[in-house]
């Protein structure tokens, strides 16, 4: 089976939004049988998310209100990226401590997260932390977040029953039980 060429290649575009976090962009592209077509879709600087687990086997999670949902979500910490950062790892460790206060020994990447690859450029390095020892939190001035201790064990049930909806939580939650299932 011969391999075709699926890539779309970039003619113009324009960015008709430019907020704090997103830029919505509009782009002409030439599709790959030559055809023009409108690409409109969400940049966003990237982020980052933590599975942090304590001694106990216990996941440090947030508990803290989406407006965009106009509810309270379970969720593991995380973070964007600040303008210019690309250290992820410092990141991560960032987003740790001021939303649990906890910082850790040990920081493993474990793989990426592409959320909606369709509309939204944002790309998720997931991380697991251990070795935890906790502080004061420093959440920033708009965060208002519980923190609360749960086995990984309950939160891959959590997950897997549609408890937990957030999808960075799952897929980052779900890669760590397997990690730590195959230990």
């Amino acid at each position: 089976m011969q391999s075709i060429d699926m890539t779309e290649r970039r003619i113009d575009g324009r960015e008709v939004y430019s907020g704090k976090i997103l830029h919505v962009m509009v782009d002409r592209v030439t599709l790959p049988d030559g055809k023009e077509a409108t690409r409109e879709y969400v940049g966003h600087p990237g982020a980052v998310c933590v599975v942090p687990i304590n001694e106990k086997g216990e996941v440090l999670c947030v508990r803290q209100f989406r407006y965009t949902h106009g509810r309270v979500f379970l969720e593991i910490p995380a973070g964007k990226l600040e303008p210019g950062e690309t250290d992820r790892p410092a990141a991560a460790l960032r987003e740790l401590r001021e939303e649990t206060g906890a910082v850790c020994e040990t920081l493993t990447h474990i793989g990426d997260f592409v959320p909606s690859p369709a509309i939204l450029g944002e790309v998720i390095s997931m991380y697991i932390a251990e070795g935890l020892s906790i502080g004061e939190t420093d959440p920033d001035d708009d965060e208002f977040i519980d923190v609360e201790a749960i086995p990984l064990d309950k939160l891959a049930e959590m997950c897997v029953s549609g408890e937990i909806t957030d999808g960075k939580t799952i897929a980052a939650v779900l890669k760590a039980k397997y990690i730590f299932d195959k230990r």
